[in-house]
């Protein structure tokens, strides 16, 4: 009976390994391309937008994703290594010629920063798509009032 059930399973789980594979391969194509990534990005949070000005509703689910991308945009503008905490010996620029001077190394890169915005944007708008996630009335109105 057991033998059913991973017979049955090994073609869900063969198209998945495809599906994850090519999406990777779009990724991996997708990553010298900055500029459209983030219009692409763009044109998904206005999509977003409209959606949630439309059914005017889903403030929470909004105000999560604020703060969720309130939260990428700190660790993309914060260093890998603070340097306030990091004890130095000596001198933080190279000594020699092969050594790399890095001024600034992001502790959130730029790809996987983009990646993460575009991803809760997606996920946010498929939560649009169910009530339970919305609030019936908009903001600043009381859901205790009776109407």
């Amino acid at each position: 009976m057991e033998a059913d059930g991973a017979a049955a399973s090994f073609p869900l789980a063969k198209w998945r390994s495809d599906f994850s594979r090519a999406f990777q391969y779009y990724l991996d194509k997708s990553t010298p391309h900055t500029t459209g990534r983030w219009i692409g990005t763009v044109g998904v949070a206005a999509i977003y937008s409209l959606r949630v000005y439309f059914v005017q509703g889903f403030y929470i689910v909004t105000y999560g994703l604020g703060i969720y991308l309130l939260n990428l945009l700190i660790g993309f503008l914060s260093p890998l290594v603070d340097p306030e905490i990091e004890v130095s010996d000596g001198p933080a620029l190279p000594t020699k010629g092969s050594d790399e001077f890095r001024p600034f190394v992001r502790r959130l890169p730029e790809f996987k920063f983009w990646y993460s915005i575009t991803k809760a944007f997606c996920v946010a708008f498929v939560m649009t798509f169910f009530s339970k996630y919305g609030a019936k009335k908009g903001p600043g109105s009381s859901n205790l009032s009776k109407d």
